[in-house]
């Protein structure tokens, strides 16, 4: 009875922990295995080399790990004709004079904004861009310039 109650005792190392070893020696062995790989690749000038890092930018941006073919004719792009930004002539003229009526203003804090009469677009007004004092309903004439969120009217005159 004391042998058979020997075997049906539990052994010390439950199934979790066995994994957990089993695991543990096979990281282990793949760890050596992966130091022994790089080892011969060192030792035969092959393997992870500057060659392998290098990456390359085909004509499509595009980034590739092929090199460009040297023989391959290219398109020569003069600095002179990249344009960076916008072009100003977009822009429209800051000097010319523009009419339109003024929609809101607010005197207290000194801003309001005028519809354009041909347009029919809003620009932000503040007093201190006004040469005359404007309110609600006027007609006035203004310019544009480009301010912190668009264009605002400047020189603002009944």
């Amino acid at each position: 009875t004391f042998k058979e109650y020997q075997y049906m005792a539990r052994s010390s190392e439950t199934f979790g922990k066995k994994e957990k070893e089993k695991k543990k020696q096979q990281k282990k062995k793949e760890k050596e295995a992966r130091k022994l790989a790089r080892k011969e690749a060192a030792e035969n000038g092959g393997g992870s080399g500057l060659d392998s890092m290098m990456a390359y930018v085909d004509e499509n941006g595009v980034i590739t790990d092929t090199p460009p073919d040297p023989t391959k004719k290219r398109k020569e792009i003069k600095a002179e004709n990249i344009q960076l930004g916008y072009k100003k002539e977009d822009v429209e003229e800051a000097d010319s004079v523009h009419e339109g009526k003024v929609t809101f203003f607010n005197n207290d804090k000194g801003y309001g904004f005028i519809k354009d009469k041909d347009s029919q677009d809003s620009y932000f007004v503040h007093i201190n861009n006004c040469k005359d004092p404007i309110d609600e309903g006027d007609k006035v004439s203004y310019e544009l310039e480009p301010g912190q969120k668009g264009m605002s009217a400047v020189k603002v005159k009944k």
